[in-house]
């Protein structure tokens, strides 16, 4: 075994023997599926903390010559597939993690030139006949060894976009470094197999790209990969059940990233709601619920284009923080991380850092959970963007003269709210209204999840607040008019029997009725309780 080039199972076999492992070889089954043909070339992106390294580890020890990985994964569900004993450990395989690389301080040259070396020196020493003490340059050993034996390869690249992010100013640097990609990979009959996996998707500059070879597999369209980008629901589900963790409130804090159908032999098959792995297990390991979120680079790209506030992306972002959508145009985005021509472009972006979920079908995006919006809090407060601090600050005082029924403060402090932030809270509907409701609540969240349109008695409740467990606070109905009266809406809770849903909280819920009148630009609010539930 080497370090390169037919590094073994090691690496995988301490994740399977982690306390936590969900099983996700199948994914091997689509890698056997293109192996040797024209779609051998698979680029997938994931954000930080999704198992892009397990997976590289795992498809390592999988198809690695020299060892026998049989005893790990005849326990999994690859062993099912036709294909297992077919590849299995028939292949050399050459797996390069270049952030090992580039954490040099060289010009990309350089780091090339330390790449192929380190890589041929292993070659050298397996193929001692074939492969000249002498040769400096990786593809020409590789396309001699093929002549010579007829023995293929299988390409594992992890953060193959490392460059592009940690010197995302340097394009001359960049477009060296894919050129060396395409130059080792592209229509080499040496490769059997060659699998990329990043942050971003594969990028492009000029007129082309230069790894056009490959098809990509992102967080906008992951299509057959889609299920193994994080823990699917039925996965996180048992896993709460083991470990007796409340599923619900592990939705709200790590799930929200969706995709669309994928298609296999003509049949449409829906695709699980997605959960962030890397969170679920921490929560799952410290026995709570929680940000998990580690400070990378991410983060730091996060504020700052947030501070950027592009092309509008100010008032997107803070309709996404009361729970919005919006629709966006990812055709355009260059798959790096300076080149916008529009906020749709850093969206997009953010997409990719998993800070944003995407719905393909719509070409919406969105906040996916709680844990993201977290984030996205205390990124605006390092941006400084100082009235929707104060709205978030003032979300709690807002909050307790709720829970005091005091009717005149909460009117009195949502119109301040949006006096203050006019520009972003702008109120066209009902539906406009009930975003800026669920952002002047965002303290809420300490205590409540909120849940809107709620299937519930005749109707949807506009926005329902349930307590967390082991909370003394009131459940909360909250529904708004637009120019018609908050009475009005006490009375639909009422009529439409809202509050059925809710008999566990009976003695303990607080009916909310909130109106905006468009002439005089004020909002009121009738708050009432009800201590017995309609049976």
């Amino acid at each position: 075994m080497g370090v390169y080039l037919d590094p073994g199972f090691k690496k995988f076999e301490m994740t399977v023997k982690s306390q936590i492992y969900v099983d996700k070889t199948n994914l091997i089954e689509e890698t056997n599926r293109v192996l040797g043909t024209e779609q051998r070339y698979l680029c997938v992106s994931r954000p930080r903390r999704f198992g892009k390294s397990v997976t590289a580890h795992m498809l390592a020890a999988y198809y690695c010559k020299g060892v026998e990985s049989s005893a790990i994964f005849d326990a999994y569900q690859i062993a099912k597939s036709k294909s297992y004993k077919l590849y299995q450990n028939h292949y050399h395989v050459i797996a390069l993690n270049m952030q090992d690389f580039f954490t040099y301080n060289k010009s990309v040259e350089k780091i090339i030139c330390l790449l192929e070396a380190a890589v041929l020196d292993e070659l050298k020493e397996t193929f001692p006949n074939v492969i000249k003490q002498n040769m400096h340059m990786l593809s020409m050993a590789l396309d001699k060894i093929y002549a010579k034996t007829g023995e293929q390869f299988i390409f594992i690249i992890d953060e193959w976009d490392c460059l592009l992010r940690e010197r995302k100013h340097k394009e001359e640097d960049q477009k060296r470094y894919l050129d060396f990609i395409r130059n080792l990979l592209k229509d080499k009959s040496y490769v059997a197999l060659a699998y990329m996996t990043g942050i971003l998707p594969v990028k492009k500059y000029g007129t082309h790209s230069a790894l056009n070879m490959f098809d990509e597999y992102s967080m906008t369209d992951p299509h057959q990969f889609a299920e193994y980008v994080g823990f699917t629901e039925s996965e996180v589900e048992k896993l709460c059940q083991q470990y007796q963790m409340d599923f619900n409130e592990m939705m709200i804090w790590y799930d929200g990233y969706t995709f669309a159908n994928i298609y296999k032999q003509g049949i449409s098959i829906k695709v699980p709601h997605i959960y962030s792995p890397k969170s679920v297990v921490s929560a799952l390991l410290n026995g709570r619920f929680g940000s998990y979120w580690t400070r990378t680079e991410t983060y730091e790209a996060l504020k700052v284009y947030i501070e950027m506030n592009f092309n509008g992306l100010k008032d997107a972002v803070i309709h996404m923080m009361s729970g919005g959508k919006c629709t966006i145009d990812t055709g355009f985005f260059q798959n790096d991380m300076t080149h916008f021509q529009t906020k749709d472009d850093v969206l997009t972006l953010l997409v990719h850092l998993g800070y944003l979920a995407f719905n393909t079908e719509k070409s919406e995006v969105y906040i996916p959970n709680m844990e993201i919006r977290e984030e996205y809090r205390l990124a605006i407060e390092g941006a400084k963007w100082d009235n929707v601090v104060n709205m978030i600050k003032a979300s709690q005082m807002l909050l307790e003269a709720t829970w005091n029924m005091d009717c005149t403060k909460v009117a009195h402090m949502i119109d301040m709210i949006h006096t203050e932030n006019t520009s972003i809270l702008s109120y066209n509907d009902e539906n406009s209204l009930s975003c800026v409701i669920s952002l002047a609540y965002y303290s809420s969240t300490n205590y409540y999840t909120q849940i809107r349109e709620l299937p519930t008695g005749l109707g949807f409740a506009d926005i329902v607040f349930l307590p967390k467990k082991n909370s003394d606070k009131p459940a909360m109905i909250v529904e708004l008019k637009y120019n018609q009266s908050a009475k009005g809406a006490i009375s639909q809770i009422k009529e439409k029997n809202y509050v059925t849903s809710l008999k566990e909280y009976e003695g303990n819920l607080l009916l909310v009725g909130i109106n905006y009148d468009k002439k005089s630009k004020k909002h009121q609010c009738i708050i009432e309780t009800l201590s017995a539930l309609t049976s």
